[in-house]
């Protein structure tokens, strides 16, 4: 069998705040809750399953998400729409800019809890 990511866990400190920001920025669904879950699921299957965290501080992690051009155009509409600023570089330098990195176009915003996010319409070295 091959080996195919499915699922990570996304602490938050109010996962349905969390689940539902990421979901309407990207155009996606949140789905039925799973235990303490949340999940929200991407179009090759991965869920990224939101959990309320009573830890006092959370871990940030970076999570990207490859996208056609015109969903490029959509998503990065409903961050203007909803007043979140983004960047070009990991850095968070140059606000409300966007890259051309390996020909294509990206750009990152954090979310509620600090996460950063990542959307890009090539993936690195251009494969």
């Amino acid at each position: 069998m091959a080996v195919h990511f499915n699922h990570t866990i996304v602490f938050s400190r109010d996962r349905q705040v969390s689940a539902e920001f990421l979901a309407h920025i990207l155009g996606l669904k949140v789905g039925r809750q799973w235990g303490p879950f949340l999940p929200v699921e991407t179009a090759n299957g991965v869920t990224l399953d939101f959990a309320t965290s009573d830890q006092e501080t959370i871990t940030e992690h970076h999570y990207a998400f490859l996208v056609g051009e015109d969903e490029f155009d959509e998503i990065l509409g409903r961050v203007k729409a909803a007043g979140v600023t983004y960047y070009p570089d990991p850095r968070l330098s140059r606000p409300n800019e966007i890259n051309h990195n390996d020909g294509g176009r990206g750009f990152y915003f954090l979310d509620p809890d600090g996460h950063g996010m990542e959307v890009i319409t090539v993936p690195y070295g251009g494969w």
